[in-house]
């Protein structure tokens, strides 16, 4: 849902833009996640736009308290990030809110995001139950020794670097390597297998990474 705004051309211009952006985050993070784009220079009816609308709010109402802090403040804080807040109907929900401003620095728009943390918490109940297991005694491992062990570890190397696995470039994986040889995790059986399979790469590969970093069992 949107509105339609007779602005001056730059603000006007401005704010289309604005409204493509929310549109998008909006499809990409459906339904979780609601995308509200404020016009702060008609506060009384700021709301221009809201895509998966989980506020029950309408497009025309008012700015919140937060919008009239920017009105009022061109100095304050552009970017709140992660914020606790509840819908009306007190479900939770983590918001981040932009402000927007002009060519002479005045607030004129924000774009806020409103995710509904009921919705995860159901996934994550649902998630939890899918992943229990039965009381059996049986126990069987379909790694290779330890494998679990060095996919953790491998996996918290990549996340300290804002990556994945898969994702680690050939310097990277050769420090992975020092690592893992310095803490003995090369001399587990079949680790090199394990290691070149998580990190979707060839042993060969793994084994030319590694070359000027070490010496490889």
């Amino acid at each position: 849902m949107k509105i339609q705004r007779h602005l001056p051309q730059p603000n006007q211009a401005l704010l289309s833009q604005l409204e493509q952006i929310a549109k998008g985050i909006g499809e990409t993070f459906a339904p979780f996640c609601e995308v509200v784009v404020h016009d702060l220079l008609d506060p009384q009816h700021a709301i221009l736009s809201i895509h998966n609308n989980l506020s029950g709010r309408q497009v025309g109402s008012p700015a919140t308290e937060l919008g009239l802090a920017r009105i009022a403040d061109p100095v304050y804080p552009q970017i709140i990030a992660n914020y606790d807040n509840r819908f009306a109907d007190g479900r939770r929900a983590k918001s981040t809110s932009i402000g927007i401003k002009d060519e002479q620095g005045r607030y004129v728009a924000a774009l806020c995001l409103n995710v509904d943390l009921n919705m995860f918490g159901t996934l994550q109940n649902m998630l939890t139950q899918f992943c229990q297991t039965g009381s059996s005694a049986i126990k069987e491992t379909l790694e290779p020794a330890n494998g679990e062990t060095l996919h953790d570890y491998i996996d918290k190397f990549a996340a300290s670097r804002g990556k994945t696995p898969q994702g680690l470039k050939a310097r990277e994986r050769r420090e992975l390597l020092a690592e893992l040889k310095q803490a003995g995790y090369l001399e587990v059986r079949k680790a090199i297998d394990t290691i070149a399979r998580h990190l979707g790469v060839s042993r060969a590969t793994l084994y030319n990474d590694a070359k000027s970093a070490l010496t490889l069992p």
